[in-house]
């Protein structure tokens, strides 16, 4: 017998109150800001977010290096990123994520390679500006293809006090004008990766746009050019996600950042509109362009196809009939499609519970993918959202969904233990707890190795991998160990 939202409301909060009876009075206090059932009507999910994680408790975030290099810079294909400073960031950043890209790795393209300075504890002391120099020396000698550079500076980088800004702007005279970027993006800045990915829109700000020469530009733009923003391109996401607005009728001229290029950077300040998946990561460079350049930008969601159909219109009202009715016939043409994978795929899923944890834009966009599949989404949350995005969630969530900001690692397994969902999405740090604990998992963060999840032909992915992890009936057969022993 299903509870009504009161009755699902009034569990949630004994639910809450009971996860935070373990801690402190000081920490449950805190602690106690982030977490909390959504109430219809409210303009935000009523829960505190954007400050620094407690320590001792297990965080999932990541740091600002972590937002620029991982995120926001690192998909840029024909640009090499170094990792400055001591290996380990760079290693552990190297290739974790799906950015796919068109190109000969080493030659013309650079995502999956690592290129780190290696900081030593002579460097520490004496300073890393003249290995950076040497570094830069050594890239233009070996990589020769190479269209720029970026410098992402760990945390040992603004504790010595390196000139990176020098040092760029030093290599980029020498080497006639070329792009050298230096971002400030030391992992201590913020609370989150959140700042990094602001500090790297500011530097493609500071150092792509405002060094811009409107001379020597050869770009022929046409009425209908549009930048795809804030799509990495995991699994191919982007590429999916271009055919539609290609076969509507629109000139994609830049992808920003998966499979994106510094040509494409430098020629977007030319877009008609930009179109934005990721608001959390890409919404600043989005505004100044606006500012600026007096280009438009309009946020959409390319999950499943109730909301591709009602981006697809949303993205037609910035143009003509033309592009309107192209719009029509691409929604038109996928419908069948569509249908068969609902068809399909919503009798085995109808009626499944799904809690979600993840970053950016996903605790929102893909609860629309879950509900064409007949799926419930009855608790989601940011790792590092702000309240802007809790904000853009009241548009998604039901009235009584439980809601945890920057949840910890506990509290995440006493919600799940206790609401028993029928599939947890959530990170690569999370998946084998609960896969223990015998909830079917997938990995929302990269799509478990899958992919891509945007676009039409995303959908049919979105859902075998859905039924796929629900159904698969190894489930049945396991039990936690600590419950075996």
């Amino acid at each position: 017998m299903s509870m009504t939202v009161e009755e699902t409301k009034a569990r949630n909060k004994a639910l809450v109150d009971e996860v935070l009876s373990v801690y402190p009075d000081k920490t449950a206090k805190r602690r106690g800001k982030h977490l909390g059932t959504y109430e219809e009507g409210k303009s935000d999910c009523g829960v505190k977010s954007n400050v620094k994680s407690i320590p001792g408790v297990m965080t999932i975030r990541g740091c600002a290096y972590a937002g620029s290099k991982g995120v926001v810079w690192g998909p840029i294909k024909d640009m090499i990123h170094i990792s400055h400073g001591p290996v380990g960031c760079g290693q552990y950043s190297w290739a974790a994520r799906r950015n796919y890209y068109i190109g000969t790795t080493g030659v013309d393209t650079f995502v999956t390679m690592q290129f780190t300075s290696d900081f030593q504890e002579k460097d520490i002391v004496f300073g890393g500006d003249k290995k950076l120099a040497k570094i830069i020396d050594e890239i233009q000698d070996l990589f020769p293809l190479n269209h720029g550079i970026t410098v992402q500076s760990e945390c040992p980088i603004g504790l010595i006090g390196d000139d990176i800004e020098a040092v760029s702007k030093s290599k980029s005279k020498q080497y006639e004008g070329k792009t050298i970027v230096p971002v400030r993006c030391e992992g201590f800045r913020g609370v989150s990766q959140s700042l990094g990915h602001h500090i790297a829109n500011d530097s493609i700000r500071d150092w792509v746009f405002d060094k811009l020469d409107p001379e020597k530009t050869t770009f022929e733009a046409t009425p209908y050019d549009v930048a795809i923003i804030g799509d990495y391109n995991i699994g191919g996401d982007a590429w999916s996600s271009r055919i539609l607005l290609e076969e509507m009728g629109l000139r994609v001229i830049a992808q920003w950042s998966g499979d994106g290029s510094l040509a494409e950077l430098e020629a977007t300040p030319k877009a008609k509109l930009n179109v934005l998946h990721c608001y959390r990561s890409m919404n600043y460079i989005s505004r100044h362009m606006e500012e600026k350049y007096g280009i438009p930008w309009v946020e959409y969601n390319f999950f499943g196809p109730s909301k591709i159909a009602a981006s697809l219109r949303e993205i037609a009202n910035h143009f003509d009939d033309k592009i309107k009715e192209g719009a029509e016939r691409v929604i038109a043409k996928y419908q069948p499609l569509m249908q068969a994978v609902v068809d399909k795929y919503r009798p085995r899923l109808e009626g499944k519970k799904v809690m979600l944890f993840v970053g950016g834009l996903r605790p929102r966009h893909v609860i629309g993918a879950y509900e064409d599949l007949g799926m419930e989404v009855i608790g989601t949350g940011y790792e590092f959202g702000h309240n802007d995005d809790y904000q853009r969630t009241t548009h998604y969530v039901k009235d009584g969904t439980l809601i945890y900001d920057d949840v910890t690692g506990y509290e995440f397994e006493q919600f799940v233990d206790a609401l028993q969902p029928d599939l947890v999405a959530s990170g690569i740090k999370e998946k084998y707890v609960f896969q223990k604990m015998g909830f079917p998992f997938r990995q929302m963060h990269s799509w478990d190795y899958s992919g891509p999840y945007h676009g039409y032909d995303g959908f049919a992915i979105f859902a075998r991998d859905m039924d796929m992890a629900i159904n698969n009936p190894v489930w049945s057969l396991t039990q936690a160990p600590w419950k075996a022993a």
